[in-house]
């Protein structure tokens, strides 16, 4: 066994001086040093390791997995065998996955390696999170399925009992009118029904006041959703009342943060909600907030019980890539540059507001009044209906992506209430957007606009 700290004693013999042996050994040390730390403190590293140290990890602990065992004899019918080596690169080496059927965080015999790569995982899931502004949380899973996906596993893992002597279990699902597809999707997925709260219009914002939370209250309830992060119009909703709500009536109470882990005023919300009441998970995107590719999620709780039934709901095995993803982010990106990146965030909205005002003023329409730390919402009151689609279509054929256009006699859905009167276009300065894309984005916007009237 080679102890890489004492490497140079394997060459004290040969013709290298003993202060160049000691110097490479430094430099190696050095290289080794942030790994030896994430094994001993098991959370985010204050400062981003480099690439050549992430893949060093990777490859070192997928080659504790059983597939890269040149001896061993496999016979089950599912043993990690791969058409191609690309399949090794894509899964960083993890083609095992992880966790064991029925139980998505439970060690796997055949995957030593990846085991711990998804401990890890989830001890810096729960780390980031707690530094980011929930610190009574109590744990944390990164979970190889999207913002919707992962409502239906927590509904499904927290719902009451069903067993042969509760035959009249409830199966209604509160939810303030979320116009969002997967999140409905999700709900009726598990076979329950969303009882949904509709939005009212408060000057330009779309909120849903509490006191008709309560009164749509039923016997059949089993469960609240509520929002911090959305597209304006839609506000986040009153957290902490809500808590408080779900405490008196016994309802699982799940909060949707898909992207809300990039502002210190949502997370605030999240962590009065848990002091405050009943709150019994949380679920945010990891592309959305982490910077990975699309797939995969975190949900937290401030109940180590709710976590373990959660990661007990998963049916089957786990693709071990989204886990990897996200531990790439956090080691990659630190305690520092995650905060750096939020800073930039707030500065890059900031930029965003001001941008797009100079623009309203110019073609005599408003910034709306909707409280919003990541997006921006511009009315286009004086834009012709026909003109309005066509808006959305120029934006794309100028290489903008993300805004969203809204005409209030085509479609209410996305507005979060039936009756929204103000056409607008929202853009969003979401964390690792970089200043050029706002300034570039708000440009072509004007671009945009001034080719469609004329």
């Amino acid at each position: 066994m080679v102890d890489f700290n004492k490497i140079t004693d394997f060459f004290e013999r040969l013709n290298i001086p003993e202060n160049m042996l000691n110097r490479g050994q430094l430099v190696l040390n050095e290289f080794l040093k942030p790994i030896k730390i994430l094994f001993e403190q098991r959370s985010v590293p204050i400062e981003p390791w480099t690439d050549e140290q992430i893949e060093f990890l990777l490859q070192t602990l997928s080659n504790m997995d059983t597939d890269k065992d040149n001896s061993a004899a496999r016979v089950g019918e599912r043993e990690a065998r791969i058409a191609s080596k690309l399949h090794l690169r894509t899964s960083a080496g993890f083609c095992h996955g992880v966790g064991r059927s029925g139980f998505l965080t439970a060690a796997q015999p055949k995957a030593p390696g990846a085991s711990i790569m998804y401990e890890l995982s989830n001890y810096l899931a729960r780390n980031i999170l707690r530094n980011t502004g929930l610190p009574n949380i109590k744990d944390a899973i990164v979970v190889p399925v999207c913002t919707g996906m992962s409502l239906s596993l927590a509904l499904g893992a927290l719902k009451q009992d069903q067993s042969e002597d509760n035959l009249n279990y409830k199966r209604t699902v509160l939810v303030p009118q979320i116009d969002h597809k997967s999140l409905l999707k999700s709900i009726d997925f598990m076979g329950f029904k969303a009882k949904i709260v509709p939005g009212q219009i408060f000057g330009d914002a779309v909120r849903i006041p509490v006191e008709e939370i309560k009164n749509n209250l039923d016997d059949d309830c089993f469960a609240i959703i509520s929002l911090t992060s959305f597209f304006p119009p839609r506000e986040h909703d009153n957290i902490k009342e809500i808590s408080k709500f779900a405490q008196e009536n016994n309802l699982v109470h799940i909060v949707i943060n898909a992207y809300g882990v990039q502002s210190p005023e949502w997370m605030k919300l999240i962590r009065s909600g848990i002091d405050a009441g009943r709150v019994d998970a949380i679920i945010q995107s990891t592309d959305k907030n982490f910077l990975t590719p699309v797939g995969g999620a975190v949900i937290a709780s401030p109940s180590k019980e709710n976590i373990i039934k959660i990661s007990q709901g998963y049916a089957g095995r786990a693709s071990a890539t989204p886990v990897v993803n996200f531990l790439i982010s956090m080691l990659s990106i630190g305690i520092n540059g995650y905060q750096k990146l939020i800073e930039e965030q707030q500065k890059n909205r900031k930029i965003l507001e001001t941008k797009l005002s100079e623009i309203a003023e110019i073609l005599n329409e408003r910034i709306l009044d909707i409280y919003n730390p990541v997006a921006v919402a511009l009315s286009l009151k004086n834009m012709k209906e026909e003109k309005l689609y066509a808006l959305g279509g120029a934006l794309y054929n100028l290489r903008v992506t993300g805004p969203r256009v809204y005409n209030p006699k085509e479609n209410a859905f996305g507005t979060c209430c039936s009756n929204y009167p103000t056409p607008y276009i929202v853009m969003n300065a979401a964390i690792g957007a970089t200043e050029k894309d706002i300034v570039s984005a708000v440009e072509r916007f004007e671009k945009a606009y001034n080719q469609i009237v004329q």
